[in-house]
């Protein structure tokens, strides 16, 4: 191959805004359009009704997706920080909020949307949001923003639940919701990975060694979904394998280190990449692999699930660059998140102006596929009604690829 025949290389940075750019324009509004607030709209298009306070409160209240689209917002924040944090480094151009300041108004959204508080009946969710002000937090540290004490006030507020969450019942992990009757990996994983990160490690290992003992299955080098007791006493298991469980359980391992974390985080890669990947049609295969089937991570449709390869994405970002991790590994890792990004992007369209109203008024904003195997003209073709979740998942697998690209 000659120079002159060489593609240049991606920008996934450039990708990442794109994505940013047109999930804020087509989902991001106010909340009962009250300054200092924003919130992603479930769906796009929607009635315009919707808009309004009857309509804002009487459509589906998804307190995770908010948590994953405030962790979205900090991707593109650090992105800008490391930029100079410059206006001209913002986004959406200089003349829009920050990403760092949009993600903060989600968080009041947040709480003024869920009642004035930001404790749900759900241990997950919540979570997933302290995992997002988490990082919020270090992004207005480093930029000396306003923010950092209601953020404290986030996560003592969520830490109480948290342990709450997590009791000896089945041995070990963390209750999924406050029915207590079920113990999962979606919440004991974030919730274990939000302890490493808080610098309590003895009860993040804790839960990492009752995943290990009860829902790691070493068949697949995978993460089963939970565990409940049957009415006569007895540990029940849902086997059930989903792509996002092994992800926050994958940061925890790579958060808390040592030899037998890191040899299981190894496992899991390599379990993701046998059993969780699906061949892709419509994406060219990757530079300097002619001839080779392109795979891109299993998803998971819409609601909820569409947002669960995205997660995945965001941690195996992390195996990519670890350098504690066998070469191998690493090049795993990135493969899986740089091919599936890539079939995400090769897959979009355009959102026609004629798709939803006000559409004319935000050109050149895209529609990515709740599949990276399919393009979005079949998953999204023009007319349908497009959901939030699949639209952060996409943008997650671009910071993921972005991610990996500045770091090596």
């Amino acid at each position: 191959m000659t120079s002159a025949d060489a593609s240049p290389p991606v920008d996934w940075a450039d990708r990442a805004n794109e994505a940013a750019r047109s999930v804020t324009a087509l989902f991001g509004r106010k909340l009962f359009f009250l300054p200092g607030t924003h919130l992603g709209a479930v769906k796009w298009p929607a009635p315009a009704w919707r808009d309004g306070l009857k309509g804002t409160l009487l459509h589906p209240w998804h307190y995770w997706w908010q948590a994953h689209y405030a962790d979205c917002l900090v991707d593109a924040g650090r992105r800008e920080l490391r930029n100079g944090a410059v206006l001209t480094a913002r986004f959406n151009g200089a003349g829009k909020p920050s990403a760092g300041r949009l993600a903060s108004r989600l968080v009041t959204g947040v709480w003024l949307r869920n009642a004035f508080t930001f404790v749900n009946n759900y241990y997950d969710d919540m979570a997933w949001l302290a995992l997002a002000v988490l990082r919020l937090d270090g992004l207005a540290a480093k930029t000396c923003k306003p923010g950092r004490r209601r953020n404290a006030g986030v996560r003592r507020s969520l830490t109480l639940q948290f342990d709450a969450a997590c009791t000896d019942d089945l041995g070990g992990g963390a209750f999924w919701s406050k029915k207590r009757d079920f113990k999962n990996t979606p919440a004991t994983a974030p919730i274990a990975l939000y302890y490493a990160r808080t610098g309590h490690r003895a009860k993040a290992q804790s839960l990492l060694d009752w995943l290990d003992a009860t829902l790691f299955d070493p068949d697949q080098g995978l993460y089963l979904d939970g565990a409940r007791l049957d009415p006569e006493g007895n540990v029940v298991i849902d086997r059930a394998v989903y792509t996002y469980n092994q992800g926050p359980v994958l940061g925890a391992q790579l958060e808390l280190g040592g030899d037998a974390n890191l040899a299981r985080a190894a496992d899991v890669v390599e379990g993701v990449a046998r059993l969780l990947t699906v061949p892709v049609q419509h994406a060219p295969a990757a530079p300097g692999t002619a001839g080779a089937r392109r795979m891109a991570l299993r998803c998971e449709g819409t609601g909820d699930g569409g947002l669960f390869t995205g997660i995945l994405c965001r941690y195996l970002a992390l195996a990519a660059v670890d350098a504690r991790l066998p070469e191998r590994t690493r090049a795993t890792a990135a493969r899986l998140v740089l091919d599936t990004a890539g079939a995400l992007w090769e897959g979009k369209r355009l959102a026609a102006p004629s798709e939803g109203a006000g559409s004319s008024e935000r050109p050149g904003r895209y529609i990515f596929s709740m599949h990276a195997a399919d393009p979005a003209d079949a998953t999204y073709p023009h007319g349908a009604v497009v959901e939030l979740s699949t639209q952060l998942q996409a943008w997650m697998a671009f910071e993921a690829a972005a991610s990996i690209t500045i770091a090596g």
